[in-house]
């Protein structure tokens, strides 16, 4: 774990985008010769899972072919990617020689990976997330295999090809338009990267090869053997073998899972049939991304402290149907499957164990920019792309309160600070602050969204793809849901008098907006949902899982008089 966090110091001390450097909106981790996770540093959780499909695409395409020196590239769902956005640049990592003038040949005996969300790959908007996708030739660059350095050499025209002039080729969409910021961001993934091959290397000749490679193994057995047991723990507690869950997106489209426990083995099969198909708009989710999601509420069960790695999912046969929202086509839209649909499917599995209540359920992702292909003259002028996504209130549990303004579940980045927004890009931060009484009322609250208000200095296109403005956080045990997101653009005027005249319109949870200079965008996003009816004690599976709340009613209302609540 230690090699995957320096691994991110060194990306995030490198980069030069906002996306990077400030919202910490990347993953590192390091995988096994097989492609296998075997741990991460502690960041974006949709991106860990997912990792590992990419790498295990590249080594059955490239295995044989790759050499010491070479640097992939990737970011096609079909790759193992979750949306176009994230680039993953994969480096194998080759064993040396044992003694110098060996003639043995290099080996790989692990890789190190590197995923980042790039503000601009191209696309019909600035930003790469346009909210009225259909198709993934919108959203920006597909790479599905790109030797980024071949042994040692670093290919600038294949990625400007890849990056600029392919994606400006698609009728009414632009090639990157900051293609100097995104090939920067690109070799600092590359220097993460080796980074971790460098500690690698130190590691074992510490320790030797062998001795890495057994404890490696040791880690995923023991994630292995953590979540057998509490699956098994989970269904003793239920007294029941089959667990069931269904939610639905904005649009009505359900998830549904059933969870099958074989209590003597802690095997368990994970099936989404009942999934509705995929969608005509861009939030369906690849199948990588369905993993990440499932691998996540594994680890967030135990209560253990163990990496995030492949072990978690040995126990598990995971059964999604094909063209569902969460098996698409490979020409299907996804921009919006890794922000918001792997939310719900996060929801839905630990509704399935009644975990905790629902939290905000969506990243609430804005996005704007200026620049691409002139539409006039077709010339691509280098403009900037903006994206961010928002914190909301996570869900209430058994012995606890939710919290207010976080980034929860899948998503684990930070805001951009309102210095650096307001000196970089053409907006105004006029409040940004909790919702009060957004989270769902119960024993114990759910947490706050938050109230972000900002105004734009010139005429520019926002992109808003958010979730839950038509459908409620929902709360368990008794608990209240939380309220639904809304979001806002106002507009002032002049009447034919000369009087200022305000104008609110609510843009729906998907829209692509012309912002005029000096209007302004209000972002409600959602709370979460309550646990257990207020003043009543609920039996809950926390002993088992671990969640274990202390004391009478009375006496844990006189602890948060105390401490706060």
């Amino acid at each position: 774990m230690s090699v995957a966090e320096a691994m991110g110091r060194a990306l995030q001390q490198t980069s030069i985008s906002t996306n990077i450097k400030e919202r910490l909106d990347f993953s590192c981790a390091l995988m096994n010769a097989d492609g296998s996770l075997i741990s991460n540093a502690p960041n974006v959780p949709v991106h860990l899972g997912a990792m590992s499909f990419a790498v295990v695409y590249q080594l059955a395409k490239l295995g044989p072919s790759l050499r010491p020196g070479d640097v992939l590239l990737a970011n096609s769902p079909i790759a193992g990617g979750s949306h176009l956005p994230d680039l993953t640049v994969i480096t194998p990592v080759f064993s040396q020689p044992a003694e110098e003038g060996s003639s043995e040949q290099p080996k790989i005996i692990f890789f190190t990976a590197s995923r980042g969300h790039h503000a601009d790959i191209g696309g019909a908007q600035p930003g790469s997330m346009p909210s009225y996708s259909t198709s993934l030739a919108q959203e920006g660059a597909e790479i599905i295999s790109f030797k980024l350095v071949d042994a040692g050499k670093y290919d600038r025209d294949g990625l400007y090809k890849l990056l600029v002039e392919d994606p400006a080729e698609i009728p009414g969409c632009s090639g990157c338009r900051d293609f100097r910021s995104v090939e920067s961001d690109l070799k600092a993934q590359i220097a993460a990267n080796y980074k971790g091959i460098q500690l690698i290397h130190a590691l074992i000749a510490e320790y030797d090869l062998a001795t890495v490679q057994s404890y490696m193994g040791h880690i995923r057995d023991n994630a292995e053997r953590a979540v057998r047991k509490m699956l098994i723990a989970a269904a003793t507690s239920a007294g029941k073998d089959t667990l069931y869950a269904i939610d639905h997106m904005d649009d009505g489209s359900p998830i549904a899972l059933t969870v099958k426990i074989d209590r003597s083995t802690g095997d368990a099969t994970f099936d989404f049939t009942g999934t509705g198909p995929e969608v005509r708009g861009n939030w369906n989710a690849p199948i990588s991304v369905v993993h990440s999601a499932i691998i996540y509420c594994m680890r967030a069960m135990i209560d253990q402290d163990i990496p995030l790695n492949s072990g978690c999912l040995l126990p598990l046969n995971i059964i999604i149907p094909e063209n569902t929202l969460l098996s698409p086509s490979p020409d299907s839209a996804v921009c919006a499957g890794n922000v918001l649909t792997s939310q719900r499917i996060t929801d839905v599995c630990l509704k399935a164990f009644e975990a905790c209540a629902a939290s905000q359920g969506c990243c609430n992702n804005l996005s704007f920019g200026a620049g691409g292909k002139n539409r006039e003259t077709g010339i691509v002028e280098r403009g900037w792309g903006y994206y961010e996504t928002i914190a909301g209130g996570s869900g209430a549990g058994p012995s606890w309160h939710g919290t207010s303004g976080v980034h929860v579940h899948m998503t684990n980045t930070r805001i951009t600070d309102p210095e650096i927004l307001e000196r970089r890009y053409p907006v105004i931060l006029h409040q940004f602050g909790y919702r009060q009484g957004s989270g769902g009322e119960g024993l114990y609250r759910g947490g706050n969204g938050v109230v972000r208000e900002m105004q734009f200095l010139q005429d520019i296109e926002v992109s808003l793809l958010t979730e839950r403005r038509a459908r409620q956080p929902y709360g368990l045990a008794g608990g209240q849901d939380g309220q639904s997101g809304l979001n806002l653009h106002v507009r002032e005027t002049l009447d034919a008098e000369g009087k200022a005249v305000r104008r609110v319109r609510n843009l729906g949870g998907k829209a692509t907006v012309a912002f005029e200079a000096d209007d302004r965008l209000v972002l409600n996003t959602p709370g979460g949902g309550g646990w257990g009816v207020p003043g009543e004690v609920v039996e809950t599976q926390s002993e088992v899982f671990g969640w274990q709340p202390r004391g009478s009613l009375a006496e844990r209302s006189a602890l948060e008089a105390a401490f706060g609540a």
